[in-house]
């Protein structure tokens, strides 16, 4: 008995495991397109996989990839687009997991417009904010419909998209995100129309992914970091009114009309198994990015991603 008594005693007494501490730099500030990182936080799913998640905005949206090759995150939100670019470059990144499994991105003109059809932008303005991907992306649409970029102006409105069209500056720009410029012109009283790029020529993507350095990454770590993540994606398409409620109460910025509608617009594009890896997408837009010259050599899937939930 005094045995039993001491064995229950040291039981007692035994400190909780401490969580393991992993550093999450998002792409941008906080908004709906971070939804499962928010919910898996704030339902209490990252601490049922034993993980202490600290979520760092940056102050610069270029930073994310850098620091986590350089060791300074554990991961980072990025896109598939620029992380090909940045493997050809020799950075040490790969794709561990999907968090917005469809393109975002859109060719976005002025509903009432002249632009009725992607042909109409002959002769036109588009406005854009990155070079590089964006080049190639708006040349393979022109190129759907028979033009080429020597048949439309390009200006370089330095991320006032919606504004520069709304203002009649451009007739049409690409790089506006379909889940937040769309619904930012409604509010203002403009009406706009999205040509989706993975209807016009462009391969289909991931348009948001998690990235981690593969000579340091601690795999068992971040697959219990997905792990959550799907919990929380679960609990978003069960309980949208719910969810957009608990994570609107995270910020009094969040909860306004914008991000309200953008939450609703960006709930079906969560992908539903984080983990899981559609090769054929990072095949098809390496051979892209090749073509178009903006990457050297085709480099293979194992190069660019992993999927961790593969024994």
């Amino acid at each position: 008995m005094r045995t039993l008594a001491l064995l229950a005693g040291l039981l007692v007494a035994t400190p909780a495991l401490a969580q393991d501490k992993i550093t999450l730099m998002l792409d941008w500030f906080v908004n709906p397109d971070h939804g499962p990182v928010i919910i898996a936080e704030e339902n209490g799913y990252f601490a049922d996989q034993d993980l202490e998640v600290e979520v760092i905005a940056p102050a610069d949206p270029a930073d994310p990839p850098k620091m986590v090759a350089a060791g300074r995150a554990d991961l980072a939100i990025s896109y598939q687009p620029q992380l090909h670019l940045q493997v050809a470059e020799g950075l040490p990144l790969t794709r561990v997991g999907t968090l917005v499994a469809t393109p975002l991105n859109c060719l976005l003109v002025l509903a009432d417009g002249p632009v009725k059809d992607v042909a109409d932008l002959k002769g036109r303005k588009v406005g854009f904010s990155v070079a590089g991907v964006e080049e190639a992306l708006l040349s393979a649409i022109l190129g759907n419909h028979g033009l080429t970029m020597d048949d439309i102006e390009l200006v370089n409105v330095n991320w006032s998209l919606s504004p520069s069209l709304m203002s009649g500056q451009v007739d049409a720009v690409l790089g506006a995100f379909r889940n937040f410029e769309l619904n930012q012109m409604e509010i203002e009283g403009v009406a706009g129309r999205c040509f989706y790029i993975e209807e016009e020529g462009v391969p289909t993507y991931d348009e948001l992914i998690y990235v981690a350095n593969p000579d340091t990454m601690d795999t068992g770590v971040i697959r219990r970091f997905l792990r959550a993540t799907e919990l929380a994606t679960q609990y978003i398409v069960n309980h949208p009114q719910e969810s957009w409620e608990i994570f609107a109460a995270t910020s009094a910025e969040l909860q306004d009309e914008l991000n309200e509608k953008a939450w609703v617009d960006t709930l079906p594009r969560f992908a539903l198994r984080p983990e899981a890896l559609d090769e054929g997408r990072y095949t098809r837009f390496e051979q892209f990015l090749n073509e178009a010259k903006l990457v050297e050599g085709i480099r293979p899937v194992s190069v660019l991603a992993i999927d961790l939930g593969e024994e």
